[in-house]
């Protein structure tokens, strides 16, 4: 790809036609014979950079005359070359845009001068440099003066002249119509709502949209207040806000859709509002004339997803501010952006009160308590992904005054369907435990229940029966991992528990029964996957830490902070699993 300058003529000489296609045949040649002995072509360390030539040399009194030319001009005078640098700047220039030439030599002026910053200036430079075409642009130096610069340029780089926007004149030769016109602009506003746009897609909830919005709207368009609002039954809630007083978030919060106010109008019209003073906003809205709340011009954005009203944004001023054409249509582009993403935040929030509200509901909402016979301990964290609801479960059966049913278990996946299935599964269990079945048969009458009611997901489930006055537990276990047991001044144990087959599956599995001996003191460890699971770590390496992390903390006297350490020092990847455990240390 071959680039000209825009002054170069619409069709190529014959010598330069000869030279495009001459170099082209030796690249032909060059790639052919890299493509048949399969050795690509490497690039040379550094591009190769062709110098300028130079129009003319000049001695040091022709150089001063120059300078002194310069300087007696009644604008401002300034060279950049190629990389933006500043080469050269008349006193009078330096004094235009509030520099000293000392200070300004060698820099760039878009870092030198804060008020340059805009990236639209830098890329003004870079379009005068590839096109070749004068150009212009106007900037505000604060607090009031507004500066025309001019670019003429050349191939060594950029002559600017600068003057003051209200006696610019046209220089000679200069095109009837600058391809950019002079205007003040707010292309740097433009890119931090870039920014402000990706970052929205990234929202997890109404407090995210909220305090993106107030990190790059207010600096972007110099407002100081924030409020924004949501529909329900008829009303205005407000969502979030930044910048107001708590008193006047409290008058407005809850008004309803049918009162005459601003932000009604601008969402039930679906036509912002703007208004530039304290004054105009009196004058339309009489009741407001009561209200001080420090903000002396105001933005109402109606914000509408799909047609349907969301909620209002308000930008307020502490100032009278005057909304440019252009800043008000930025302002009513931005009201659907922000709209679609508080649509989706709401939706988000709504989808994550369900699911604690659903995981709440089909977790027990507490465990038995047994003084002096026996110390319970139970912990659930959901995966870190998705809607935060699994199939994870625990739950500890109080079947007489001296034995107890304690069982856990995973249903596969991480949704409502696993959710519900796991509520199916506990109750089974609960039911056929306290009417009295056996470990083997708790676990296999559910299992035949799972298999008629063909969910298409299968369960791990361990279930014990704990005799308290004996210290005994008769474990069963449908290919859960593992319990472990800690005695005390002893090591931890992986207790041995045939696997059967997973729930849901065959409805003739059986379901070995273990008897194992739980000591006063001791501490029984039921747990998921999620606690000791981790890609690229050997699963039998992985229980073995957990026991020795139980053997560390189980010497502790309260067992919930045992069970806070144990979920506390498990990881917690991008892909994690749910965690559940269940501690019990009898008495």
């Amino acid at each position: 790809m071959l680039l000209w300058p825009g002054s170069h003529p619409k069709d190529m000489s014959d010598e330069e036609r000869a030279r495009v296609v001459g170099v082209a045949r030796r690249m032909t040649g060059t790639l052919s014979g890299a493509a048949a002995g399969n050795s690509p072509v490497l690039p040379a360390s550094a591009p190769r950079k062709l110098a300028q030539p130079r129009t003319s040399v000049v001695g040091p009194e022709e150089a001063q005359a120059a300078v002194l030319y310069a300087d007696r001009l009644p604008e401002g005078c300034c060279a950049l070359d190629l990389n933006g640098h500043i080469t050269y700047i008349s006193r009078r220039g330096a004094e235009l845009v509030g520099g000293t030439v000392e200070e300004l030599v060698g820099t760039r002026p878009w870092r030198s001068l804060p008020w340059l910053a805009d990236p639209v200036y830098e890329d003004r430079y870079r379009a005068a440099l590839i096109s070749r075409d004068p150009t212009d642009f106007t900037a505000l130096r604060p607090p009031d003066h507004w500066l025309t610069f001019q670019l003429y340029p050349g191939p060594t780089g950029l002559s600017v002249r600068i003057t003051p926007a209200h006696v610019r004149q046209n220089a000679p030769g200069m095109p009837g119509g600058s391809s950019h016109p002079a205007g003040p602009t707010r292309l740097g506003t433009i890119y931090q709502l870039m920014h402000l746009a990706g970052a929205l897609t990234e929202a997890a909830g109404t407090q995210d949209v909220v305090n993106l919005a107030a990190e790059h709207l207010l600096p972007a368009f110099g407002a100081q207040g924030l409020v924004m609002t949501v529909t329900e039954s008829g009303r205005m809630r407000i969502v979030g806000q930044h910048g107001y007083p708590e008193e006047t978030i409290t008058h407005f919060d809850g008004t309803p859709l049918t009162a005459s106010s601003p932000g009604v109008r601008a969402l039930t019209l679906g036509v912002p509002g703007f208004f530039p003073s304290r004054e105009e906003l009196e004058r339309a809205y009489p009741a407001r004339a009561a209200l001080h709340d420090g903000m002396q011009a105001w933005a109402f954005l109606p914000l509408i997803a799909s047609g349907r009203p969301v909620g209002t944004c308000v930008l307020a001023y502490d100032r009278p501010h005057a909304f440019a054409p252009d800043e008000r249509a930025a302002l009513a582009s931005l009201s659907g952006l922000l709209a679609q993403a508080l649509d989706r935040a709401r939706l988000y929030d709504t989808k994550h009160r369900l699911a604690h509200g659903l995981q709440e509901g089909l977790l027990p909402h507490s465990l038995p308590h047994l003084p002096g016979r026996l110390e319970v301990a139970a912990r659930y964290l959901p995966a870190t992904q998705g809607m935060n609801i699994g199939g994870d479960f625990y739950d500890l059966i109080r079947l007489d005054a001296i034995t107890v049913g304690a069982v856990i278990g995973d249903v596969q996946g991480h949704n409502v369907t696993a959710a519900a299935l796991m509520g199916q599964v506990r109750t089974a269990v609960h039911a056929n435990a306290t009417a009295g079945a056996s470990p083997d048969e708790v676990l296999a009458r559910t299992n035949r229940l799972l298999v008629d009611l063909e969910p298409g997901l299968f369960t791990s489930c361990l279930y014990a029966h704990i005799d308290l006055s004996r210290h005994r537990a008769l474990l069963a276990s449908a290919g859960h991992l593992p319990p472990l047991l800690h005695t005390p001044g002893g090591p931890t144990e992986v207790l041995d528990v045939p696997p059967g087959l997973l729930l849901g599956i065959d409805p003739d599995s059986d379901y070995p029964v273990a008897e194992v001996t739980v000591p006063p003191g001791s501490v029984l460890a039921f747990y998921t996957d999620g606690l000791v699971e981790s890609p690229g770590t050997d699963l039998d390496e992985s229980i073995g830490e957990l026991g020795g992390r139980l053997a560390l903390h189980g010497r502790d006297g309260n067992l919930e902070d045992v069970a806070d350490a144990l979920v506390r020092s498990a990881g917690r990847g991008v892909d994690t699993d749910d965690i559940a455990l269940l501690l019990l240390r009898p008495c």
